[in-house]
């Protein structure tokens, strides 16, 4: 269980939401909180990899050539 005070104006809005769609509150709290969390753990994971002295890196014309994009001309 995990409680959380909202600024009012925040609070208002979710329950203007829950009341026009007939979900409860806390439906949208979850949805919200979820989509946060699935972001926060990519950006995350981005960051990590980023980081990784032993990342593999490929130049921009390597990987043309491995898409097969690179010009026949």
């Amino acid at each position: 269980m995990l409680s959380v005070r909202l600024p009012k104006e925040m609070e208002a809005r979710i329950e203007r939401l829950a009341k026009a769609t007939k979900r409860p509150k806390s439906f949208f709290v979850k949805e919200a909180l979820s989509n946060y969390l699935e972001d926060m753990e990519e950006y995350y994971e981005a960051l990590k990899r980023r980081n990784d002295p032993n990342r593999n890196l490929i130049s921009l014309e390597e990987l043309e050539h491995a898409l097969e994009l690179h010009d026949t001309h």
